[in-house]
């Protein structure tokens, strides 16, 4: 078997991220009606001029359900930012710290893992009120403790190679050994993990949106579609089951996709083939 073939879970995921990502990418120039146009009339099913039908107020739900797709994005890019800032920097310090300060700080890292993400970013979010820009900040910094850990366990391995070493005793700076050796040779790890960390943002914004903490209307979150189905769902069951089906496929996209970046970097771990 050739090594260097694409995993096929790599092609599987970035198909479904794409997907989603161009569907916000065109509900930034055009959308089949108005966010808050009410014209369709209460709780249609699929017809020609509303694919997805419409929902209790007579929305359309695909315009909605764009709409959705680019809050998604949103939060997911912008929470795996706000984590790798405050996770990898925060995991670089640590393990250039000594000893008793990595067990310390390490610890009180564990302590933040054992709380979900989405406790925490509830906690951030009714502390400082719902917006989207509070709840992308909030999922982000929530998860950047784990990012921190693992920033934190491959620089020390990293660190603890001779050829660092040997950069160390030839004078090379700290800012020098991070630049030239750790970074690059963790970053690719990394990047598995923050891909799974952007589908984790994008399901933890629709549970803050569906307990009624994620942005406020007009923003039409995935979650928030959801929340708004459940008493209709007998009637209008497409309102659950589209929001449902892109927060799924949003997740399933990026963990896939993950996977085979991880299986594509090292061949040696069971990643999909």
């Amino acid at each position: 078997m050739n090594a260097h073939r694409m995993p096929l879970s790599l092609i599987v995921g970035a198909l479904l991220v794409g997907v989603l990502v161009l569907i916000a990418l065109v509900s930034l120039v055009w959308l089949p009606y108005p966010i808050e146009d009410t014209s369709g009339g209460r709780l249609k099913g699929f017809s020609a001029d509303h694919l997805l039908g419409t929902d209790r107020l007579g929305h359309d739900l695909a315009s909605r359900m764009m709409v959705g797709a680019r809050i998604a994005l949103v939060v997911g890019l912008g929470a795996v930012a706000v984590a790798a800032l405050i996770g990898v920097s925060i995991g670089l310090a640590i393990a250039l710290s000594r000893p008793w300060v990595d067990d310390v700080a390490s610890a009180l890292l564990d302590v933040l893992i054992a709380f979900p993400t989405l406790l925490l970013a509830m906690l951030i979010v009714a502390g400082f009120g719902a917006s989207l820009a509070t709840v992308t900040v909030a999922i982000g910094v929530a998860a950047s403790a784990v990012v921190a850990r693992l920033t934190r366990i491959l620089a020390r391995r990293v660190l603890a190679e001779q050829y660092v070493l040997a950069a160390r005793t030839s004078g090379v700076s700290t800012w020098g050994i991070l630049t030239r050796h750790v970074l690059p040779n963790i970053w690719p790890t990394l990047a598995t993990n923050l891909a799974v960390t952007m589908g984790g943002a994008v399901l933890a914004e629709a549970g803050l949106s569906y307990l009624g903490l994620g942005a406020p209307p007009p923003n039409a979150s995935w979650g928030r579609l959801l929340q708004d189905a459940q008493a209709t769902f007998t009637t209008q069951p497409l309102g659950a089951i589209a929001p449902g089906v892109a927060i799924v496929a949003f997740v399933l996209g990026t963990n896939l996709a993950a996977d085979g970046l991880r299986s594509l970097i090292d061949p040696t771990q069971g990643g999909a083939k």
